[in-house]
């Protein structure tokens, strides 16, 4: 899961720098590496700032087994979403 991790840090670090990592100095997502905690997975979370909402329940937090193009591809689309 450590290439995953290189991932989501690399993103952020993108975002960051187009301006749109944080929404007002806020934290929107974090990450838990699985072998930090001794879990089997991996932990992308979201932060109430972020801009997920999506009518009287959504998810906050996604677990991570393996880093492929697809989990690539949904993990940007969710932060930007909830940056935006």
């Amino acid at each position: 899961m450590g290439r995953a991790k290189k991932k989501v840090r690399e993103r952020t670090r993108e975002l960051k720098a187009e301006g749109r990592g944080d929404r007002d100095g806020k934290v929107v997502c974090f990450f838990q590496g699985a072998h930090k905690f001794k879990t089997r997975y991996a932990t992308l979370g979201f932060s109430d700032a972020a801009n997920l909402d999506e009518g009287a329940m959504w998810p906050t937090a996604f677990a991570l087994k393996e880093w492929t193009p697809a989990v690539e591809a949904r993990i940007v689309a969710l932060v930007k979403k909830a940056v935006s």
